[in-house]
């Protein structure tokens, strides 16, 4: 349900997408980095008046300062190769969503997990346990926002996730009419964007049997292995929605990933 809305806790059949349809591989264990030393030949020389004991002794007493010091090195020293983790994907500020004519956006905190105002048309059913964060926007009246980024594995898993994503959109308008007799869908395709990998733009208006509407705009957008999901939401219908605004906030949304 769409914070701010008034769509009713509709129950979803969200299409299920297997591991294999979403580009799922095991992932083995790496190679192992080895470091290796070499030792450190000491051969004393022999001055007049200094006994060979004695300089051997403090030959070999240096020896082994070197070598603790080079030690210390290898176990305090990144190893050569070792993989840093990738930077977390970038959110959408308040003033970067449409423009609303009468009050002003609010933008909660980046969380983790999947958020519940996604759930009318998408859903995690299905799909892997990625790594999910989104946010949440709001305004004074009655219109919502929220961004989700999923990081997956790789660019394959994110390709096949982000088509995932858009066939729940596409038939959320046809699964919210079997789910209630209330209700009358309507889905509409806004076409695509050349961003990154790409992004699509599609909308979902409803009205109930006791005449509320409700209009949602939602998109996909993808870079490299990361998914990102927008929403924006009002009461009303597709008159009052500001799809050339949201266009623009999905390329930015896209674009701002990384």
């Amino acid at each position: 349900m769409v914070p701010g809305c008034s769509m009713g806790p509709w129950l979803l059949r969200p299409a299920v997408a297997t591991a294999d349809a979403l580009g799922v591989t095991p992932t083995g264990a790496g190679p192992t980095n080895r470091a290796s030393s070499g030792g450190i030949l000491v051969h004393p020389l022999v001055h007049g008046g200094t006994p060979m004991t004695m300089r051997i002794r403090t030959s070999a007493l240096t020896a082994l300062a070197v070598a603790a010091l080079a030690a210390g090195s290898l176990l305090t020293a990144p190893a050569a190769g070792a993989a840093t983790k990738a930077a977390a994907p970038k959110f959408l500020s308040a003033s970067e969503l449409p423009p609303h004519p009468t009050s002003s956006w609010t933008a909660g905190p980046v969380t983790e997990g999947f958020p519940e105002a996604l759930g009318l048309c998408v859903s995690t059913e299905g799909v892997l346990d990625y790594d999910y964060r989104h946010r949440t926007f709001r305004t004074d009246l009655d219109t919502n926002a929220v961004q989700l980024t999923v990081v997956t594995g790789t660019a394959g898993q994110a390709k096949a996730l982000a088509k995932h994503y858009d066939d729940l959109i596409r038939t959320c308008a046809d699964r919210l009419e079997e789910s209630s007799p209330d209700i009358d869908a309507e889905g509409r395709d806004f076409g695509t964007l050349p961003v990154e990998e790409g992004a699509h733009v599609r909308g979902v208006n409803t009205e109930t049997s006791s005449g509320t509407t409700d209009v949602a705009l939602l998109s996909v957008g993808r870079d490299g292995r990361t998914v990102t999901v927008v929403q924006w939401s009002q009461l009303g219908d597709f008159v009052n929605a500001p799809v050339t605004a949201f266009k623009k906030t999905t390329t930015t949304a896209v674009n701002k990933l990384y």
